[in-house]
């Protein structure tokens, strides 16, 4: 494989469980419930599992990914439904992994991301009547990787793990120097460093063939009958729409109080990133509850955009060992 060789999710997890087979060894696969401290500060923290076990801990890594951390606009959310599967008239993209089932029936897909457009594009292939309503003006698309691009091109837009360009090559190379930034700064590259677009691979199976419009915003959403009726706003003013299913394709939402399996007490001792609520982490990913670290994107309005991607486990991975190293010396 190259880099313009999209990678399929089959070969994504096999080599996840290869990774952990031949680095990681045993895995339990029992699922977490409740992380508190211990009765004992100076014994660390308890970690109940929902088998009944408790086990004790010195330090608990939080690396949940997104996790329970799906957003729904306030617009659809009063038609939504915890539950994933089709049985709900609004889902989120995260609830899904197989599309399919929503053969010959309408739906609008939310968003103008990867997440919005590939979901479309698996939707129409699966026999769906799909639309994709997008806010922004414009879909933004990926350019297509050119390994043999001449050096004038490389030193204006280097490469990186994220894309080309001064700005991505900076943050992936020094994620540490993004931590020392102001917080206004780094919620500003949060937000902006990688807006939404999607695959330059995905666009011939979306663009002529799935129907998209822009400048279209969600205003109220409500169930009519077994079906969902959208208002929306657009350049044309204001119309509806009305659908068998709403998926939102809306991101995730970095808010600590969405973790519930740290307990009240927990949570409300980690201090967040001003203007988010997301961990402020030091420079090890710890916490302000000593022991307590978090990584993945929960860690990207710290270290920037990196760590939302595999590309950032190396160095976040390398850090929090370390520093785990030094405490047990001192110990």
């Amino acid at each position: 494989m190259t880099e313009l060789t999209p990678i399929p999710c089959d070969v994504f997890v096999r080599y996840g469980m290869w990774f952990q087979e031949r680095y990681v060894g045993e895995v339990d696969p029992a699922r977490v419930v409740a992380v508190d401290r211990a009765p004992r500060p100076s014994h660390g923290f308890l970690v109940r599992l929902d088998n009944g076990r408790e086990l004790p801990a010195a330090a608990v890594v939080v690396a949940t990914g997104l996790n329970g951390l799906a957003s729904i606009p306030e617009e659809l959310r009063r038609v939504a439904h915890d539950r994933p599967g089709v049985g709900p008239l609004v889902s989120h993209t995260s609830h899904h992994t197989d599309l399919s089932p929503y053969s010959g029936r309408s739906v609008a897909v939310v968003g103008g991301g990867q997440s919005a457009l590939e979901s479309a594009a698996l939707l129409h292939e699966a026999g769906a009547e799909v639309r994709v309503l997008v806010r922004e003006p414009r879909v933004l698309w990926g350019m297509k990787p050119d390994p043999a691009r001449p050096w004038t091109r490389r030193l204006a837009r280097p490469a990186s793990p994220l894309g080309t360009g001064w700005m991505l090559a900076a943050v992936c190379k020094a994620p540490e120097g993004v931590r020392h930034l102001p917080a206004a700064a780094r919620m500003l590259l949060f937000r902006r460093a990688l807006g939404p677009s999607g695959g330059w691979w995905l666009r011939d199976r979306v663009e002529g063939v799935v129907a998209v419009r822009t400048s279209s915003r969600v205003t109220h959403a409500e169930a009519s009958g077994s079906r969902v009726r959208l208002d929306i706003d657009g350049p044309g003013g204001s119309d509806t729409l009305t659908v068998d299913h709403v998926l939102a394709a809306t991101g995730y939402r970095l808010d600590l109080n969405a973790l519930l399996f740290l307990s009240p007490g927990m949570r409300g001792a980690i201090a967040r990133v001003p203007g988010s609520k997301a961990p402020r982490l030091s420079a090890s990913f710890e916490s302000s509850v000593p022991g307590l670290y978090f990584t993945g994107s929960l860690a990207a309005p710290m270290f920037g955009p990196m760590m939302r991607f595999v590309a950032g486990t190396e160095f976040a991975a390398k850090r929090i060992a370390r520093h785990r190293a030094q405490a047990s010396s001192i110990r």
